[in-house]
C-alpha cells in the first residue's frame, strides 16, 4: 500500500481487497501463462462513498525442465546366447510445464554391479530404440517405429521406448549385460525434427519466460542437468553342457563276462554322457554324433538306446542300461547318430551302443 493509500486508511475507513487471485506458488501451472492480481480500495470521506481504486500485477509463470527416465517392470530380460531382437523397456515422461523433444542414448555399463544382481561383462550389440506406437507396453516388430528422439511430448504424459539388441552366441550362463537410456530436454516447436538442447536461465528472473533445470540424477547424468537416465540388464540363461564318453568290456571269446579283458572279438559298451549343470537353462535338440572306430563293429543286434540315466560322476560313474531303442547306425560313414532332445538343468542323459573289437 502506497503512502497515498495508508493517509487515506487513516482519514477514512478503508477495505482493500484482491481480485482475481490466482495462487502465487503456481506449481503445474504451464509455462508462459501470465497470472494477474488485482487489488481494490474501497474507502469513505465523511461517510461518503468514493471512486473505488485498484492496482494489478501481472507476471508470466516460467519454464520448469524436468523429466524422468524409467525402466518398466523391474525385472532382467532373461536371453540366450545368439538371440537376436531382446527387449528392455523404458518410459520417458515430461514433468515439466510444458512441451519438450527429448533426445533419446543408449549407452552400456563397463563392468561393476548391475541393477538386477550380478556383474556386468559384455555389450549387447546393436542396440536400436523403438517407440511403443500403441501403447500396449509390449514390442512388437513391424509395428513399432524406430526412433532417436521424442516428438512434441506434452506437459505430464510419457512415452515407452523399447532398447532392441542382440546377445553374442559366444555368451555363458549367468552373464550380464547392463544398458541405460538417457533423455536429455530439448525445445519443441517443429513437428518431426528434433529440437536443439535446451539451456538454463542464467542470472536474476527476467520479464520473459525463464527455463530453470529441475530434475534429478539419474543413473549417469546429474541433478539439474536437463537430463535424466535409468538403466535395465540382459541376463543370460544358458545351459552348461558337458560331455564324457566312456567305454566298458562286455566280454571277451576266453573269459566271458567274467573278468573280460579287451582283446581281439571282446564286446565293448560305449557310453556318451551328456550332463546338464544346475542353475542353466534346458538345452534343446540335443543331438549326438559318433563315428565308430575301424578297429571295431558296429553291433547292429544291440542297437542304439537314447537317454538313459547315469549313476556317478560322469567318466567314472555307470551308464545305467535303461534307455529307449533309437537313434540310426549309417554303415557307409560308421556312424551312430541319436537325438536326446531336451536335457534340463541338473540333468545327465546317455546315448549308448556296442561295438566288437576286430
Amino acid at each position: 500500500m502506497t503512502m497515498t493509500l495508508k493517509r487515506i486508511a487513516m482519514a477514512a475507513g478503508v477495505s482493500v481487497v484482491a481480485l482475481g487471485a490466482t495462487p502465487a506458488f503456481a506449481t503445474g501451472t504451464t509455462a508462459g501463462q501470465a497470472v494477474t492480481n488485482t487489488a481494490r480500495v474501497d474507502y469513505q470521506v465523511g461517510g461518503v462513498n468514493q471512486n473505488q481504486i485498484t492496482a494489478s500485477n501481472t507476471f508470466t509463470v516460467d519454464r520448469k525442465v524436468d523429466l524422468v527416465v524409467a525402466e518398466l517392470g523391474n525385472v532382467t530380460t532373461t536371453v540366450v546366447p545368439g538371440a537376436t531382437a531382446q527387449v528392455t523397456t523404458f518410459t520417458v515422461r515430461n514433468t515439466s510445464n510444458a512441451p519438450l523433444d527429448f533426445g533419446l542414448a543408449v549407452t552400456q555399463q563397463t563392468g561393476g554391479a548391475a541393477t538386477h544382481g550380478g556383474t556386468d561383462s559384455f555389450d549387447v550389440t546393436t542396440p536400436s530404440l523403438f517407440l511403443d506406437t500403441n501403447g500396449n507396453d509390449t514390442y512388437e516388430a513391424g509395428t513399432d517405429t524406430a526412433l532417436t528422439f521424442l516428438d512434441e511430448i506434452a506437459a505430464d504424459t510419457q512415452r515407452t521406448v523399447f532398447v532392441v539388441a542382440n546377445i553374442p552366441n559366444t555368451r555363458v550362463n549367468g552373464d550380464v549385460a547392463d544398458v541405460m537410456l538417457t533423455a536429455q530436454a530439448r525445445e519443441p516447436g517443429a513437428a518431426g525434427t528434433q529440437g536443439v538442447v535446451v539451456a538454463q536461465t542464467a542470472g536474476a528472473n527476467t520479464a520473459g519466460v525463464d527455463t530453470v533445470f529441475a530434475d534429478i540424477a539419474g543413473t549417469v547424468d546429474a541433478a539439474r542437468d536437463g537430463q535424466h537416465s535409468d538403466d535395465d540388464d540382459y541376463t543370460v540363461s544358458a545351459p552348461v553342457l558337458t560331455v564324457t564318453k566312456q567305454s566298458r568290456v562286455i566280454s571277451d571269446p576266453f573269459n566271458g563276462a567274467t573278468n573280460p579283458k579287451l582283446i581281439p572279438g571282446a564286446l565293448v559298451e560305449y557310453c556318451i554322457v551328456v550332463a546338464n549343470a544346475a542353475g542353466g537353462a534346458a538345452a534343446n535338440n540335443v543331438a549326438i554324433s559318433d563315428v565308430v572306430p575301424a578297429q571295431t563293429a558296429y553291433q547292429a543286434a544291440f542297437g542304439i538306446f537314447l537317454n538313459g540315466t547315469y549313476t556317478g560322476t560322469p567318466g567314472t560313474g555307470t551308464c545305467n542300461l535303461d534307455g529307449t531303442a533309437g537313434g540310426t547306425y549309417t554303415a557307409a560313414s560308421t556312424r551312430v547318430d541319436g537325438t536326446l532332445g531336451t536335457i534340463a538343468a541338473n540333468t545327465i542323459r546317455t546315448l549308448y551302443f556296442q561295438v566288437r573289437i576286430n
